[in-house]
Order: structure tokens, then sequence, then C-alpha cells
């Protein structure tokens, strides 16, 4: 029986990790920390609603580290998985405060649980996005080229990490995703917003015609990968995990239109792209698979009729929520 703390637990992969790990016969508990209370159904989806194992908590990793290490203390989790960050791209304005969430509070964090003999394990949840643009597959090993601040700071603190393990034998892994979604995504995500925009009859402003590439997996097939990497992944290893293939914003919200059978000139509306956006993010995954035997279970088009479903099914919640990200402390 394992018992796990789930950091950045109020984010749509924390909550889909938690949905796998109370599927999970030897969970003994979940310790979710989010910085804000629970939003609605339709972003919690109802996970761990009734389920003693589980326990959600509101706590600002940045502000009040003093009672998230009670928390570690009280419950005593074997696994810290991290998906709390600074987590928006555009991070020019302000930058500095990507530095305080994605390295000086994690640094903290990690330097607390030194001392912890319940841990067993400290995984985080790190960024394609620090390979930079790449006309090639980037593996563990490739070379590290971070366009914005928020990549410079999960970068440095996977460094960390890194400094932490060959010198004090802190338990730790890294997986670094391609970009994923799943139902209860904000809207201000690009699959979302396009599901969103659809369903409603507005206009996607579709920033450079969508040309940009990048690699989608459902927020499961992360969770799984994950839950791997905690089981099995070597100690002091960092693990990629995406899709096979990069495809363009353009075939995504093509996607989309395509089935809700709508034409996509019907949908969408070309805007100039985003100054300094990465041309293409693109993961070589065969470390993760060949070790651990992972597999990607849900495809692109399967993902996008369940992201379809989830806002059919949640409409009605979903027209008071904010479609642009607005920055926080």
């Amino acid at each position: 029986m394992s018992r796990y703390a789930v950091l950045g637990g109020g984010g749509v992969f924390a909550i889909h990790f938690v949905k796998y790990l109370l599927e999970q016969k030897d969970t003994e508990f979940v310790l979710s920390i989010g910085r804000n209370p629970p939003k609605s159904e339709a972003f919690t989806l109802g996970v761990g609603n009734g389920d003693p194992r589980y326990r959600y908590e509101q706590v600002h990793l940045v502000f009040e580290q003093s009672r998230l290490f009670e928390l570690f203390d009280q419950y005593k989790p074997e696994y810290v998985v991290n998906f709390a960050a600074q987590g928006y791209t555009v991070s020019w304005k302000s930058s500095f405060l990507w530095y305080e969430t994605n390295v000086v509070a994690l640094a903290k964090i990690c330097e607390y649980l030194i001392g912890c003999n319940y841990l067993k394990k400290f995984l985080q949840v790190g960024t394609s996005e620090l390979y930079g643009p790449v006309n090639h597959p980037a593996n563990e090993r490739s070379s590290i080229n971070p366009t914005t601040p928020y990549a410079v700071s999960k970068f440095a603190f996977d460094m960390h990490l890194q400094v932490l393990w060959e010198a004090k034998n802190f338990p730790m892994n890294i997986i670094r995703p391609s970009n994923a979604y799943a139902p209860g995504q904000q809207l201000y995500r690009i699959l979302p917003k396009a599901v969103y925009y659809g369903l409603t009859g507005r206009k996607l402003p579709l920033e450079g015609g969508g040309v940009a590439k990048k690699s989608y997996m459902h927020a499961h097939d992360l969770a799984r990968a994950i839950f791997m990497v905690l089981e099995k992944g070597r100690l002091g290893e960092v693990y990629n995990v995406g899709p096979d293939k990069p495809v363009t914003i353009h075939h995504l919200v093509e996607l989309v239109a395509e089935r809700l059978d709508l034409r996509f000139e019907d949908l969408v509306e070309l805007v100039p792209g985003r100054k300094g956006e990465d041309s293409q993010y693109w993961l070589d995954s065969s470390k993760i698979k060949s070790e651990l035997d992972y597999k990607e279970a849900v495809s692109l088009e399967q993902g996008v009729e369940d992201m379809i479903s989830w806002g059919r099914k949640y409409l009605n919640l979903l027209h008071d929520e904010p479609c642009t990200f607005t920055l926080r402390a």
C-alpha cells in the first residue's frame, strides 16, 4: 500500500493523475495540495468525491510552506509528485514570479524532504519546452535550449534535482512530457478553447495560422507514464514522454471542427502569431518505452472526441470561465 502527495493538485493533469491513483488497488492515501479552492465539477471532474483515501488541502507553495511541511509530516507520503508550476509560457512580464515558484519554492521543499525518512521518491513533472524548437525528436541527452523564462526556470530546477541526487542521494526522477490536454483543462488552452468556441458559435483566434507544431498527449497517458516512473523508474533518471509525431495547431483545430460538423473557416479567424513562439516541439520517448514498457493508449482523434464530450456535458458551467490567462503570484 502506498501514500502519495500531489503538488499542484488543482490543475487538470494532477486531477487526472489522482484519478489514476485512486483506481489502483494498492493506493492507501492521496493528499492533493493546490493553491486555489476547488473549482466547479467541470474542472475537478468529481475526482475523489466520497473517497476516504483522498484529501484536498489549499496551500500556497510559495507563501505557506510551514503549513505544507506540517501536512507532509502528518500524512507521511512515500511519493511526492510535483505538477505545481507558474506554467504559462508568456513569461516575460514579471518573470521573477516564474523563478520564485518553479525554482526557489521547490528547492525549499526538497531541502525539507531530504530529512524525511518516509520519502521514497520525489518526481518532478518537467517540460519538453526546455529543449527549445527542434527539427528532430529530442532525447534526454539532447542540447538544452530554453527560449522563455518559464523554460529556463523549469530547467534550473531539473539541474538542482540532479545535483541533489548526485551529492545527497535525494531519491528523484524527472519526467518531461510533451504538451498535454484533457477534460477539465482551462479554457485559455488551445484545445478546450477550440471546443468551447465551436460549441458556442464563436470565432477562435488562431495565432499565426496555427503553423507551429507541438506533440499532444492525453492526460490519461501522462498519468500512466508518471505512475510507471514512480514504480519502476531508475532513481536519478530523466524520462521523456510524448507521441511519436508532432502536429500543427491548425491540424488540431481542424479535428475539432470536423467532429463538431463545422467548416474550419467558420470556426477560426486568423490573427498574428505570438512573438517568439517556438516553431516545433518534438520528443524522443524511446527510453521510457524500452525501459518501462510505456505505450500510448489514447489517440489524438479519441482525445478530441473526449474533449468534445466534456464540453457538451459541462457547457453551462463553462460560460462564466475566463478564456484568457491571468498572471497571479
